[in-house]
């Protein structure tokens, strides 16, 4: 079926245990399931004896403990972080602490309010050292690339490990659902752009192996952000043939488009037909009175209707 994404929502683990996924490359989840983590978060230790640690996570004792259990007798040197939503970045204070190591992301959180979704920001994070697009870091035998792909979040970094040829994609790409992208931070033509952006690099066998944030690592990334970028496609689709056929509110798309999702989803699909909208008036495809949100009344954009 168009649009349709091969999921695979098979994980085995156990909390708070490190797993060896690769040889530079172990996780440990920490018990913070829920619909929008899956398991939980998926904390990544880099390197053997001068290890990075990537995504930290959320700040609760009994998963900083297994961090520091899993890592006891080697040198924290880099403490990582893909992007600033409450599962990902807290725990990287009390890391920190415990560690000396320094934090490393893009920047603190650039959302406004009114978009917090998911498990929500951390506005209180903001990295020791910034790193943009391109920026290396190094340890003992492994050598990381921050990728900006901004979508998901304004600040949301990728890290490439050249060693392996796999990717750490945080919340840009999972194999278990899709990405929830929110305004005002949440930018659905940024994230398509960066989707297009890690294709072109896994198409390239520049990245072999996608190791995200939440759920199993994925064998096939080329072939998976392709899935991904024909959904959002498919789901643009939708939402033009609602405006074509009188359904002109968010609320009245999610109800037709997301009837067989559950309820207590509704309102993140909301954010995220809200986000396809937002990118479909800035691209001249629909039109909305006033300014853009999930209470507007959105219309499809007629070809040639503008001066």
């Amino acid at each position: 079926m168009v649009g349709e994404v091969a999921f695979n929502r098979v994980l085995e683990f156990e909390y708070g245990v490190p797993a060896r996924l690769s040889p530079l490359v172990r996780r440990v989840i920490a018990p913070n399931p829920s619909p929008f983590t899956f398991h939980g978060t998926g904390t990544y230790i880099v390197g053997s004896g001068e290890v990075a640690i990537i995504d930290p996570g959320p700040d609760l004792d009994a998963h900083v403990a297994a961090l520091l259990a899993a890592v006891a007798g080697e040198t924290v040197t880099h403490i990582l972080i893909t992007h600033t939503h409450r599962d990902h970045s807290p725990a990287a204070r009390a890391l920190r602490q415990a560690t000396g190591a320094a934090t490393y992301g893009f920047g603190p959180h650039g959302g406004g309010a009114g978009g917090d979704v998911e498990e929500g920001a951390d506005r209180a994070f903001a990295p020791d050292r910034r790193l943009g697009d391109g920026a290396r870091i190094a340890g003992g035998g492994w050598t990381l690339t921050a990728l900006h792909t901004p979508g998901h979040t304004s600040n949301h970094l990728c890290y490439a490990l050249a060693e392996e040829r796999a990717l750490f994609p945080g919340d840009h790409v999972m194999g278990w659902s899709t990405t929830v992208v929110s305004p005002p931070d949440g930018d659905m033509g940024a994230y398509m752009a960066s989707l297009a952006l890690c294709r072109e690099r896994a198409a390239a066998s520049r990245d072999r192996v996608y190791y995200p944030t939440h759920g199993a690592p994925i064998a096939d990334p080329a072939r998976h952000v392709g899935q991904l970028l024909a959904h959002r496609r498919h789901r643009e689709a939708q939402i033009a043939s609602c405006l074509g056929t009188g359904v002109v509110t968010v609320p009245e798309m999610v109800e037709r488009i997301y009837a067989e999702v559950p309820r207590e989803l509704h309102g993140a699909a909301q954010r995220s037909v809200l986000a396809h909208l937002v990118h479909m008036v800035e691209t001249g495809r629909a039109s909305c009175e006033g300014v853009p949100g999930v209470g507007a009344t959105f219309a499809a954009d007629v070809p040639g209707s503008r001066p």
